[in-house]
């Protein structure tokens, strides 16, 4: 599993909420990033949280962040560390404001991390990474820095750069074990699967008592198809501990591309049994309507939804809740439901809006609703309305200049050329778009298929549907489609 911290709802960007920095009491080591305490006790819980943090044991973490800002309400790093450790999406942003009203009072380096993780959560990638990249040149020789930055590239998809900041850790670091796993998702990114192999081994060698390491090789096994073995070492991973919620979600996700949806479920049913906290309860909901989708079951699927949204509605958590409003109107769509699948998408807008949230990220919900609605517009066959939306997020998109909702305006038009039988437009629309997506791949077999070439659709069609990604509704979408459009050729 990778170090991020993901809400799943529009409003908010993977590669903004990454936390793998540390650092040393402030006049530490020199070179390294210092921690700003006034209290040796703070401190030492803070340091026990965050070891337990970047073993991924998140949940486990999460008490010793607590007693450090308990013995020290002044400790920045240790709010933000406590935000990206809670279950919620409104804990979070809450630990993210305590951590930027106390940004003046803490070292530079410290100040550069929570000012760029505060520009991440607002959707402004240009601005987190001005803060990362002056984070690093103050820091060259504090190799968590360096992972940070990387895991910011990672997360733009910018690979090969990410490799040279995790390279650069570990020239610092040797025995830096999450540069090793970062740099093999990189590699796995880029299909260098054997570059992947050879640090996700040497993650493993580091630290063989900690379950990420097996986990993260066993969603490379995953991704090359190699199931039975996957399983294999997830289960070596929850041999180490047993509730280690990812694991129990690799091995789901593995029948699930077997075709063994019940045992899929099965295994999602003991992981809830077991879940700590409602962000596990959730995470096991969102699992199921995964595996129902992957089987075709959209009803159950949506269902499986809902009740992930009725645990954030309890405690009233309106982040979470708008994304998963517009998860269901994400399912509802591919249903067929196209004035539902609006609704639920307007619900989500205007719950972003009653949240305790910053204007940028309410601003970001507006925007992102015009792709919402112009996927709507589409499916109806309105084609003049999907074109006037495509046009406003463009421009919404490029003005941000968030890669993320570049390629999504891109997908967008790339959909609208696809519906109107211009393929050669399609095709270069959706090479600008996100192709870690898996039913962009499958466009692009559409695409190719419309234009009568049919060796390179197969390709992009084989492609889609051995994507294999980890616990994606847009994998459980496509798949399916993908085999039978194969089959069909």
């Amino acid at each position: 599993m990778r170090l991020t911290r993901v809400f799943r709802f529009t409003v908010l960007l993977a590669a903004g909420l990454v936390a793998m920095l540390a650092g040393n009491l402030l006049g530490g080591e020199e070179g390294k990033i210092p921690i700003t305490t006034n209290s040796d006790a703070a401190l030492q819980e803070f340091l026990k949280g965050r070891d337990l943090f970047e073993q991924l044991r998140v949940q486990e973490s999460r008490q010793f962040f607590k007693n450090a800002v308990a013995e020290d309400p002044e400790f920045a790093l240790a709010h933000l560390y406590l935000g990206q450790s809670l279950p919620t999406a409104t804990g979070f942003f809450e630990e993210l404001n305590r951590a930027v009203a106390l940004k003046d009072n803490v070292s530079e380096g410290e100040r550069f991390w929570i000012l760029g993780l505060q520009a991440g959560s607002n959707g402004d990638v240009v601005q987190q990474e001005k803060y990362y990249s002056k984070l690093v040149a103050a820091y060259p020789d504090d190799e968590r820095g360096h992972v940070l930055y990387g895991t910011f590239l990672f997360g733009q998809q910018r690979y090969a750069e990410a490799v040279s900041a995790y390279n650069r850790a570990v020239a610092i670091d040797p025995d830096h074990a999450l540069a090793y796993n970062m740099l093999g998702y990189s590699h796995r990114s880029m299909e260098e699967y054997g570059e992947a192999e050879k640090a996700f081994l040497k993650y493993i060698e580091l630290v063989p008592n900690d379950p990420n390491p097996h986990d993260s090789y066993a969603e490379l096994l995953m991704k090359m198809g190699e199931y039975e073995k996957s399983i294999d070492h997830y289960e070596k991973a929850l041999s180490v501990n047993p509730n280690f919620v990812a694991s129990h979600i690799g091995i789901a996700t593995n029948y699930n591309f077997l075709g063994d949806h019940k045992e899929a479920r099965r295994q999602i049913k003991a992981m809830y049994a077991n879940a700590k906290d409602d962000g596990q309860r959730r995470a096991a909901h969102f699992c199921t309507a995964v595996s129902y989708a992957d089987q075709g079951d959209l009803d159950q699927a949506l269902n499986a939804v809902k009740k992930q949204y009725e645990i954030a509605q309890k405690i009233d958590d309106k982040p979470a809740m708008a994304g998963d409003l517009a998860l269901m109107g994400q399912i509802l769509l591919e249903m067929g439901e196209y004035d539902l699948a609006l609704i639920r998408f307007e619900e989500s807008v205007k719950m972003t809006q009653a949240a305790d949230v910053s204007w940028e990220v309410k601003e970001l919900a507006d925007g992102v609703h015009n792709f919402n609605a112009g996927c709507v517009a589409l499916a109806r066959g309105d084609i003049a309305t999907a074109r006037e939306k495509s046009k406003k997020y463009s421009h919404f998109a490029q003005g941000l200049q968030n890669p993320f909702q570049v390629r999504q305006a891109h997908e967008l038009a790339g959909r609208i050329a696809l519906e109107v039988g211009d393929y050669k437009l399609a095709i270069a629309e959706f090479e600008k778009s996100n192709l870690q997506n898996p039913y962009n791949i499958y466009r692009m077999a559409l695409a190719y298929k419309g234009l009568g070439q049919i060796d390179e659709a197969k390709k992009w069609c084989r492609k889609a549907a051995e994507f294999n990604a980890l616990n994606s509704m847009n994998m459980a979408f496509v798949r399916n489609k993908a085999e039978k459009m194969m089959a069909s050729m």
